[in-house]
């Protein structure tokens, strides 16, 4: 494991955030594994909230699909979304996370697209869309992919 990913494991666990994925896991009936770059993958979450495919409390991610699921880019992508965590010492992430979500959707009415977390976790490798702002005219004044 990188020194990186051993400082963030260390830390995630000090600022509780990794206990609390381990909590919501635990209280989402997901199955915990030892995953890469010293994270947890807990497969089988079965709680209706937050509707995403996956998402990361601390060192844990989370999903509702099974062994297999949390791959390539998405697995990046959450990785990530664990050292942001670090970052943001822990538990003041989620309340940040939320400002950030309402901003997006201010500005593109998306919840991902003008997130600052999601963006920094690289929009393409979490399977989100692109929007423009709503002040800015696309093809037809439809919001859409920034590259139009």
């Amino acid at each position: 494991m990188r020194r990186l990913h051993r400082v963030r494991r260390t830390l995630n666990y000090v600022n509780l955030s990794t206990p609390l994925g381990l909590l919501v896991a635990r209280l989402g009936g997901a199955r915990t594994a030892a995953g890469p770059g010293g994270l947890i993958l807990a497969h089988g979450y079965r709680l209706p909230f937050p509707v995403a495919g996956a998402f990361t409390v601390g060192n844990v991610v989370l999903t509702r699909h099974e062994e297999g699921y949390l791959t390539g880019g998405l697995l990046r992508h959450e990785a990530r979304h664990a050292s942001q965590y670090m970052v943001c010492v822990g538990l003041p992430m989620l309340p940040l996370y939320v400002v950030a979500v309402v901003v997006s959707v201010l500005i593109c009415g998306h919840q991902a697209s003008w997130n600052v977390f999601e963006r920094l976790a690289n929009l393409e490798d979490g399977n989100y869309p692109r929007k423009t702002p709503w002040w800015i005219p696309t093809k037809n004044d439809e919001r859409g992919d920034c590259s139009q």
